[in-house]
C-alpha cells in the first residue's frame, strides 16, 4: 500500500495581512463530489468574500486533484495550496481559503505566502497523520478475555470497532500489519488457543502525527 498522509479532524485558520483577511478551513473528502459540496458550503458562509480558492485531492495512487485561483493572478492561490497537499502527501483531503480584500495589494509573492501560511495553519489544525498498512481481525472471546485484550490493546495503541456485546463479546480489532504476529501470539497464549481470529481486509490505519512543511 503507498505511503500517504490523511486528516483526523476539520481544520481551520485566520490570518490578516496588510488589512486582506484569509480564512483558511480544511476536511478529509471521499469524491471529487465531496469536494464541490465543501466547496459550494464555503461559498454560502462567505457570500461577500471576493475569493475562495481551494486545491484538493483524492484517490490515492491515481490521485484526482483540482486547484483553483477564483480571479486571483494565475499561480498565486491555488497551486500553493495543492503543493501543500502534494508535498505532505496528503490524500483525500481538501484545503480551501477564503479572502476578504483589504484594498492594499500584495504582488505575487506576497499572494503565494498568504495563501500557503493560510493553509498550512488550516492543515496544521486538521491534526494530520501518516496513514501505514494494517490488518481488520475478527475476534470473538468471553468478557473477561475482552477485559485482557483491551488492556493489550491499549499498550500497543490497536483499536477496536463494531465491538457487540452479546453472550460473548464480538469485534474487529484494527492494528497495523507488523504486528500481526504478536497479536496472533498474544490471543493463542492468553486464550490457550480458544481465540482464533478471523482475518480481514488489509487496510490504511492512523499512525505517527505529520510535520509539514
Amino acid at each position: 500500500m503507498p505511503y500517504e498522509s490523511r486528516l483526523t479532524s476539520e481544520g481551520s485558520s485566520r490570518i490578516e495581512i496588510k488589512k486582506s483577511v484569509f480564512i483558511g478551513h480544511c476536511a478529509s473528502v471521499a469524491s471529487p463530489a465531496e469536494a464541490a459540496d465543501f466547496i459550494a458550503k464555503e461559498r454560502k458562509t462567505y457570500p461577500d468574500a471576493r475569493h475562495v480558492c481551494y486545491a484538493w485531492r483524492t484517490g490515492g495512487e491515481a490521485a484526482n486533484q483540482k486547484s483553483s485561483d477564483d480571479g486571483e493572478p494565475s499561480g498565486t492561490a491555488g497551486q500553493p495550496l495543492l503543493s501543500l497537499l502534494t508535498d505532505n502527501d496528503l490524500n483525500n483531503t481538501i484545503v480551501c481559503v477564503t479572502r476578504y480584500f483589504g484594498g492594499i495589494l500584495l504582488g505575487k509573492g506576497g499572494l503565494m505566502r498568504a495563501y500557503r501560511e493560510s493553509g498550512l495553519a488550516a492543515l496544521a489544525d486538521g491534526g494530520p497523520v501518516v496513514m501505514t498498512p494494517g490488518r481488520k481481525l475478527g475476534i470473538r472471546c468471553d468478557y473477561a478475555f475482552y477485559e485482557k485484550l483491551s488492556r493489550k490493546a491499549s499498550q500497543k495503541e490497536w483499536t477496536f470497532e463494531d465491538v457487540g456485546f452479546d453472550s460473548d463479546v464480538s469485534l474487529t480489532l484494527l492494528l497495523p500489519l507488523s504486528d500481526v504476529k504478536e497479536a496472533e501470539t498474544f490471543l493463542a497464549d492468553e486464550s490457550c488457543g480458544k481465540v482464533v481470529p478471523e482475518h480481514g481486509d488489509d487496510i490504511l490505519i492512523p499512525g505517527g502525527k505529520v510535520s509539514l512543511n
